[in-house]
């Protein structure tokens, strides 16, 4: 599956600095390990800092929880590049599940056509974001033979189990260490996995959190012939297999939504390593807060959602969309309103007018240095942008070019 054009992202001038980050896993902020590296696996090998970042299920347009997301893990890859290191950037798009199903069948259309819409209007919307793309962009259904194995994978491992109807499932026995990456406690587990696409009713389940890794044929669903038997792949074990045979067992970011922490990315890292025997699959566990429209969390059962290429037709500049995202932290649940994306605006307006302005070369590198500063400190676009706003005007483009290459924001 193809990704979409890679925007232009000069180059920043000053010294590298250290990328931080906060890890779900460890529950602080640390630098990013960049010797774990994609491609191959091997750690502190030849290769790209490896990150892998959960895509779409692509039953409805992109809307700004979406990108705020997509624009958190934009943002990394283009601090990494900054300090000199190639980034092998991994996505998936869940285009077999369940909402795929439901939506099409709602609407009276093909599942197929369905996702295929979907995925082309998230590709032009993260271009016209100018959201970097990511390497591989790969599909669930291009990577079935490859999920397959790794549910055989588990099954040799004694990490899985059959029950009737031709469904396999992943006991959460199967590491030692099961929960380390949420850090929830039983209770939490288990609310969640009801809430996001768990079935802790199933009969015969050695426990009502394990989690479905290949599910059998049922009359009216897509099923692929496999060595499992007729089916389709569990949601979690998809992002397992892609991203592992794409950047190794060991990596250094594995990103998403903070409702992927559970029981998505416990699922797909507890796959991982008792696939490959492995103790940890990623060295950060990464996750973005939640967007909220005035003050209530956006979701498409309340109909409150703010979609990107409404934004771009209206004739919002992407500039402006990123930094009314940026305003907050991205680890925080934030507010998007009119008013938010008016203050964007103008703080646009005051940055270009600005920046048109002479200022002295060294005030100018030492603004270009601190922009770096923040932005390494696990990506803290608040203090990023009130230093811009305290800038005094540019040198030859320097802080432009800075500006542009770290935030994605275009002031030239």
């Amino acid at each position: 599956m193809h990704s979409w054009p890679h925007p232009f992202v000069p180059a920043v001038s000053g010294a590298p600095v250290p990328l931080a980050l906060y890890d779900t896993a460890d529950q602080a902020v640390k630098p990013v390990d960049t010797s774990l590296r994609g491609g191959g696996g091997e750690v502190g090998g030849e290769g790209s800092v490896g990150m892998y970042v959960c895509g779409i299920t692509p039953y409805d347009s992109t809307h700004l929880g979406h990108a705020a997301t997509y624009l958190a893990f934009d943002l990394v890859y283009r601090q990494l590049l900054a300090n000199g290191h190639q980034v092998h950037y991994v996505q998936n798009v869940t285009d077999v599940d369940d909402p795929l199903f439901e939506r099409a069948e709602r609407d009276g259309v093909d599942w197929r056509e369905l996702g295929t819409s979907q995925i082309d209007l998230f590709r032009s919307d993260m271009e016209a974001l100018s959201v970097i793309p990511p390497r591989e962009y790969v599909g669930a259904m291009e990577a079935v033979d490859e999920i397959v194995e790794m549910v055989g994978q588990l099954l040799d491992a004694g990490a899985a189990y059959r029950l009737d109807h031709g469904d396999i499932y992943a006991s959460i026995e199967a590491t030692r260490h099961f929960g380390y990456e949420s850090n929830l406690d039983r209770a939490t587990m288990e609310a969640f996995f009801a809430e996001r696409g768990g079935d802790p009713e199933r009969p015969g389940k050695r426990d009502p959190l394990d989690a479905l890794l290949w599910r059998g044929h049922r009359e009216g669903e897509p099923a692929w012939d496999s060595p499992l038997g007729p089916g389709r792949p569990g949601w979690h074990v998809e992002c397992s297999a892609i991203a592992t045979n794409r950047l190794g067992t060991r990596f250094a970011i594995q990103g998403g939504g903070s409702d992927l922490a559970f029981p998505h990315h416990e699922f797909s890292a507890a796959h991982a390593e008792a696939a490959h025997g492995i103790e940890r699959m990623a060295g950060h566990y990464v996750h973005t807060g939640m967007i909220a429209l005035d003050g209530v969390k956006m979701s498409k059962s309340l109909g409150n959602l703010v979609f990107v290429h409404k934004l771009t037709e209206a004739g919002h500049e992407p500039s402006a969309i990123r930094l009314a995202v940026f305003e907050g932290h991205y680890r925080q649940d934030r507010d998007f309103s009119d008013a938010a994306l008016e203050r964007a605006e103008q703080r646009l307006a005051a940055w270009r007018l600005n920046l048109a302005r002479e200022a002295g070369e060294e005030r100018v590198r030492s603004d270009v240095d601190r922009l770096r500063r923040a932005l390494a400190n696990d990506l803290d676009t608040p203090s990023a942008l009130s230093l811009i706003d305290a800038s005094e005007g540019d040198h030859n483009g320097l802080l432009a070019a800075a500006i542009e290459g770290l935030l994605g924001v275009r002031v030239a």
